[in-house]
This record gives C-alpha cells, sequence and structure tokens, in this order.
C-alpha cells in the first residue's frame, strides 16, 4: 500500500494524522512551515494570526479531550500558548516522526490507477512527487483572504485582517475597519490604544456575545437542559439582550435572523469602546474616494488606513474543484468530509460549529481512519459506504437550522446532529469490522 498523504500540520492534520498511524496505517504529512502548528503558528507563511489573538471558544470547550490544557492556562489562551499545545500535542503522540516539514503542495492530480500523485516543493527548493494511495485535505478554511473591490479609489494604505499582526501600524491614523465579526471586533479594540480615530463600517446585525458570565467563560454555561431548538434560540438571545443589551443600542443594527443562525461575535471589549466612544460606527460603504469613503447614509470621511476583515475564502488550489464536488461557496461532501468523486479523497476540517472544538475534528479523523482500514480489511462493505457518500452527499447536516446564505456559512452545521452522525457512522463501521472477524 502506498503511503496516504495529509496536508497541514494544524491541529486537524494533527489528529488526522495520529488516527491514521493509530490504525497502522502508512502516514506522511506534508507541512509548508517547518514545525507544526498551523495558523496557530504566527511565523508560519500560511498563518494569519495576530499578536493580540486569543481562542474565541474557551480553552475546556476547545480541546482535545483527551489531551487537556494546563490548569495555569488561562480560560481564553493567547495564540502563542496554542502554538506550543499543539507541538506538545504532537510530542505526546510522536507525530513529527511522521511529517516532511518545509513541503509546499503545489499540484495533486488523480493517476491511471485511481491513486493520487502529489507534487511538492521541498525544503531546497526541489521539485518532489509522491504517490499516494489517499489524500486528506487538512490545510485549513482561514487562510485565502476574502478582499472585497469597492467602487471607486482610495490613496491611501489598504489592508485585510489576514496582513495584520500588530497594532503598530494604526499609530497616529485614521483607521476604518470593514466587516463586524471576531477577528474585525478584535482588531478594531487594538486600534482604539493608537490611533488617531477609528471607524467601523457595519452592514448587518449580529449577536454580542461577552466572554464570561459570572466568572465563567460564556461557552461553559447551559447545556445541562436539552430544550426544543427554536426554544433555546428564542431564551438565549433573550438572555444575550439582558446581558449586552440591544445592538442598536450602541447604533449598531440589530439581526434580522435568530440566535445561532450566524456565528456570533464574542468580545467583551468591543461595545464597551463603542459606549465609550472610541469606535464610531458607520454603515455600508457607497464607494472610496481618494481621501476616505462614502457611506450609503450620505456621510463622507477621511482616513489614512482601511482595513477589510471580511473574512476569508475557502481555498485548496493544488487540486481541481471537479475532484472536491464544489458548487457555490464550497464543496458538497457527505458529512463534510467524502467526496462522492473519489472513495479515497477527503477534506478534514471544513466545518464550522458552535462548539464543535478540535475533539469534533478529531472525530472527523477517527471516522476517516476507520473508513480507510475498512477499506484494506473489507472492501465490499467499504464500497457499500461509498455508495452512501454518492447519494447524500448534498445533504447538510443542519439540524433545522435556518443559517443565513453567506458564504462562511456554506459549510456550517448544527453540533448535535453533526456529532451525532458521526457517532453513528464509527458505530455502523465497527459493525461491519467485527462482523467480518467472526467469519
Amino acid at each position: 500500500m502506498n503511503p496516504i498523504v495529509v496536508i497541514g500540520a494544524g491541529p486537524m492534520g494533527l489528529c488526522s494524522v495520529r488516527r491514521l498511524a493509530e490504525q497502522g496505517l502508512p502516514v506522511i504529512g506534508l507541512e509548508a512551515h517547518n514545525n507544526v502548528g498551523g495558523l496557530w503558528d504566527i511565523d508560519s507563511p500560511t498563518s494569519t494570526m495576530y499578536e493580540s489573538a486569543h481562542l474565541i471558544s474557551s480553552k475546556r470547550m476547545t480541546e482535545f479531550s483527551d489531551f487537556p490544557m494546563a490548569d495555569e492556562v488561562a480560560s481564553y489562551p493567547r495564540h502563542d500558548q496554542m502554538r506550543q499545545y499543539f507541538r506538545d500535542y504532537a510530542e505526546h503522540f510522536q507525530l513529527y516522526q511522521h511529517y516532511r516539514f518545509n513541503s509546499h503542495v503545489e499540484r495533486i492530480e488523480p493517476t491511471a490507477d485511481k491513486q493520487w500523485l502529489v507534487h511538492y516543493r521541498d525544503a531546497h527548493q526541489q521539485h518532489q512527487q509522491l504517490v499516494a494511495s489517499h489524500v486528506l485535505l487538512a490545510n485549513g478554511t482561514l487562510h485565502h483572504p476574502n478582499k472585497v473591490a469597492f467602487k471607486g479609489e482610495f490613496h491611501g494604505q489598504m489592508l485585510h485582517s489576514s496582513d495584520y499582526r500588530s497594532a503598530d501600524i494604526f499609530a497616529g491614523k485614521r483607521v476604518l475597519i470593514v466587516g463586524c465579526g471576531n477577528s474585525g471586533c478584535d482588531i478594531a479594540v487594538d486600534a482604539v490604544h493608537r490611533a488617531a480615530s477609528v471607524d467601523m463600517s457595519v452592514r448587518r446585525g449580529y449577536y454580542f456575545l461577552p466572554k464570561f458570565v459570572a466568572g465563567k467563560p460564556i461557552d461553559t454555561l447551559g447545556g445541562k437542559i436539552k430544550l426544543p431548538r427554536a426554544l433555546k434560540q428564542r431564551l438565549d438571545g433573550l438572555l444575550i439582550r439582558l446581558l449586552s443589551g440591544k445592538p442598536s443600542n450602541y447604533g449598531l443594527p440589530d439581526p434580522d435572523y435568530k440566535m445561532y443562525e450566524s456565528h456570533p461575535v464574542v468580545n467583551s471589549l468591543f461595545l464597551h469602546h463603542i459606549g465609550h466612544g472610541d469606535i464610531k460606527v458607520r454603515p455600508d460603504i457607497r464607494q472610496l474616494t481618494p481621501s476616505g469613503a462614502d457611506f450609503v447614509d450620505g456621510q463622507q470621511a477621511d482616513y489614512d488606513l482601511i482595513l477589510q476583515a471580511t473574512g476569508y475564502q475557502l481555498h485548496y488550489p493544488f487540486i481541481a474543484a471537479e475532484h472536491l464536488n464544489w458548487h457555490g461557496h464550497a464543496p458538497q461532501l457527505y458529512l463534510n468530509i467524502f467526496s462522492p468523486r473519489h472513495a479515497n479523497l477527503f477534506v478534514m476540517g471544513m466545518v464550522e460549529a458552535s462548539g464543535l472544538g478540535w475533539q469534533g475534528r478529531d472525530e472527523q479523523a477517527q471516522l476517516v481512519a476507520a473508513v480507510i482500514r475498512l477499506q484494506q480489511d473489507n472492501p465490499s462493505a467499504a464500497q457499500s459506504f461509498f455508495h452512501k457518500v454518492q447519494q447524500h452527499a448534498n445533504q447538510r447536516i443542519d439540524g433545522g437550522m435556518n443559517y443565513l446564505q453567506l458564504e462562511r456559512m456554506a459549510y456550517y452545521v448544527h453540533k448535535e446532529s453533526y456529532l451525532k452522525a458521526l457517532t453513528t457512522e464509527r458505530q455502523a463501521l465497527a459493525s461491519m469490522a467485527d462482523n467480518r472477524s467472526n467469519r
């Protein structure tokens, strides 16, 4: 059997390599940087991390369940603490031995015998090839910036949040931040301490959650009593309004959708700075001007720097979109993993859900490792699973949630429904394996 290739050494790549190795499968990891950590290693050429970045979810809701973070680590760790966590994880599970670092994947193409030819550039800039029996794409979802092409032209400095590292760039400048997601709000809070002024252009409404309630991380509260989805949305929306007030009280648009139908902003300081006049809310941009921007409310303002906090696009530049069954904003895959075009191609970590954490992604890895093991041990049963993949690739695990039709929500799932689906498939695969061993 040719080796299985895993692309990426972030949390998704690491747990994928681990679970494949546990199954006794030959695995090679390819990583563009010189160490593990992926996005969380600010020194990686593919990282979009910034110096003030911390986890948005709390450590206990995010960590791998069998590799908890140290008690002395804060509830919302810094990016450098996360980098060390993943290095410790790789050491503990002996994953370094499987990786080829400084290996930049350039192209992946199918072979005549239904394997994969992986072209990559090594540390010496030499072109290398590797024949892989299977390929797991674990290169992450937050690398390729979604840059907006505004009408008009701005002669000042234009950046994307992917370019941002330190608030030093804001010193003494009039700053406009476009976009009110988690990164945009974090960066706005950074900017108020250095900039001459900070404006934020906000196009639609968000739910704003504080990081702590009664001294505990907000994502650790609740959940003990299972409520019907619609009732939970209503009650949690009311609770957030009691805690933070209506966004319109701060000059922000109110959300025109229910709680959890889009990703909330988790930030304890953003509304504080708006309330203190440190951040001025602006509506959508009508057009750029040489000195700044015109807004849809007829107002105009001058800026030295405009920073787009407009998110990221899924990006798998080394493989043709047709292999991924790409439709619209994202590949259409069974359980956000399995391609209906190829039984030996898997997209890892292309999943978002409130509270899913890395443990949810590790369960993805365990399922994929079980599928590949089954392909080796019981090809007919594995073929039956692939038929299911082909039949249900367009089925979204949304738990009945009416998610907003946004690009960044295209691969969002309902946590409980998704984890249940992963568990159901793993149990079914285990049953197939047991039946074969008992024959």
